[in-house]
C-alpha cells in the first residue's frame, strides 16, 4: 500500500532510523534526575535528585546556531554544530549562576537524512554530557516544499536551577571589581552573516582554500563554540567572588558586558590587553575594514567576561587556565563620573539599563 505521506515528501521511516542512530549518545546524558527514558512525548526531570534547595529558581534559555549552519552544509560536516547549539544555550544558563539540568532540541529540514540528523544530535549529546546537562527530548521535522532537501536549521532550549540568594547579576557588582576575560575558541556562533558577506565580496566560496584562513574556508571557520559551564560552576562552588558574568555573543564585547553592570558604573577595556586570534584579523583584512568596525559583531577572542571581587581575580584566572581556557584581567569597574565623558561608550543593550563600557587603544 502506498503511503500518502511519503508521496507528499515526508519519509517517516528515515526519521525512525535517525532516532535509532542517535539513541545511545542521547542516553549517555541521562543521570538520576531523568525519568521515563528515551522517546517519550515529554521529558521528565526529578529536581529532588540533584540536591536540596531552600528557594530554587529555574533559569531558562533558548537559541539557535544561526547562519554558521551554511558552512556545515557546504562541506557536509555536521558533527560540530551540536556543540555550537549547546554553547549558545547552556552557557546562557550559567551566567546567572545556575546549574543546567536538561535541554531539548529542534531540527527542521527539507529532507531527513538519518546519518546527518544523527551527527547533529550526537554533537548536541556530547556537548550536553560535557556540561552536565541531560538531553531529555527533541524533535526532527521534515518540511518538504518549504525547505530545500539538504537545508536544515537547529534550535534548542535548556533549564537550570539556582538558589534565589545565589543569582548573579549587576546588583552584586561594585566599584573596584575586576573584569576577567575567558578566551574564545574563535568566532563561536555569531557574526557569520558578516563572515559570508566578506567571503562573497571577495568571490570566495565556502569550499575554496583560503591561505589567510589556513585551509578550506568552511573547515577553518567551523571551529566549535567553547563550553564554559563546568569551569564556571567549579569556581562558584569554590566560593570565589564572581559578581556577574557576560556571555559575549551577538553585540560584541562592550554591549554584552554593559548588560551585567549596574547603572552609573563604567569599565574601560584596553584593546592591547590580549592577542586577537588570527581568524578575526584575517577576516577583517579580507573585508578591508579595521577590527574596531567588527567590535559590535564578533567576540574578537573574548568568550566570557566575569566581573569578580578583586581579591579573587587571580584565583578565577588560575582555575580557568587549569580548565584549559586562557584567561586574563581586562579592566575594572569604576563610577562613570570618574572615567569622564567622551566618545565610544556603549550603554546597556537589549533592553537592559546597565552600565557603560568603552574599548580604548589599539589591538595588537
Amino acid at each position: 500500500m502506498t503511503d500518502p505521506y511519503a508521496s507528499a515528501g515526508v519519509d517517516t521511516g528515515a526519521g525512525d532510523r535517525a532516532v535509532e542512530l542517535m539513541k545511545a549518545a542521547v542516553s549517555r546524558t541521562h543521570g538520576p534526575g531523568v525519568l521515563g527514558g528515551f522517546g517519550g512525548f515529554a521529558g521528565l526531570f526529578d529536581l529532588s535528585a540533584v540536591g536540596t534547595y531552600r528557594k530554587p529558581l529555574l533559569a531558562t534559555s533558548t537559541d539557535g546556531v544561526g547562519t554558521k549552519i551554511a558552512l556545515a552544509q557546504a562541506i557536509d560536516k555536521h558533527d560540530t554544530i551540536g556543540q555550537d547549539l549547546v554553547g549558545m544555550v547552556v552557557d546562557d544558563i550559567v551566567v546567572v549562576g545556575a546549574k543546567p539540568l536538561f535541554m531539548t532540541d529542534y531540527i527542521a529540514t527539507g529532507r531527513v537524512v538519518p546519518e546527518r540528523i544523527a551527527d547533529i544530535v550526537r554533537g548536541i549529546a556530547e556537548a550536553c554530557e560535557a556540561t552536565g546537562t541531560a538531553l531529555v527530548g527533541g524533535e526532527t521535522a521534515e518540511h518538504p516544499g518549504v525547505m530545500e532537501p539538504d537545508d536544515y536549521d537547529v534550535a534548542g532550549a535548556a533549564v537550570g536551577v539556582v538558589e534565589a540568594d545565589a543569582v548573579l547579576g549587576a546588583e552584586r557588582v561594585g566599584t573596584g571589581d575586576v573584569v576577567v576575560a575567558m578566551a574564545s575558541s574563535g568566532l563561536h556562533s555569531n557574526g557569520f552573516s558578516l563572515v559570508r558577506h566578506v567571503l562573497a565580496e571577495r568571490g570566495i566560496a565556502l569550499t575554496d582554500r583560503v591561505d589567510e584562513l589556513g585551509g578550506i574556508a568552511a573547515e577553518a571557520l567551523l571551529e566549535p563554540t567553547r563550553l564554559y559551564t563546568l569551569p564556571l560552576l567549579g569556581m562558584l562552588d569554590a566560593g570565589l567572588g564572581i559578581r556577574s558574568i557576560s556571555h559575549v555573543t551577538g553585540g560584541g564585547i562592550a554591549a554584552n558586558l554593559a548588560r551585567v553592570l549596574p547603572q552609573g558604573s563604567a569599565v574601560e577595556i584596553d584593546r592591547a590587553g590580549w592577542q586577537v586570534p588570527e581568524v578575526f584579523a584575517a577576516l577583517a583584512a579580507l573585508g578591508g575594514f579595521p577590527l574596531t568596525e567588527a567590535e559590535g559583531t564578533w567576540n574578537l577572542g573574548l568568550g566570557m567576561l566575569a566581573v569578580v571581587d578583586a581579591a579573587d581575580a587571580d584565583a578565577v584566572i588560575a582555575r580557568s587556565e587549569q580548565a584549559g581556557i586562557p584567561a586574563f584581567a581586562v579592566g575594572s569597574v569604576a563610577r562613570a563620573q570618574a572615567l569622564g565623558g567622551g566618545q565610544g561608550w556603549v550603554q546597556g543593550a537589549k533592553g537592559v539599563d546597565g552600565g557603560a563600557v568603552r574599548l580604548t587603544g589599539h589591538y595588537r
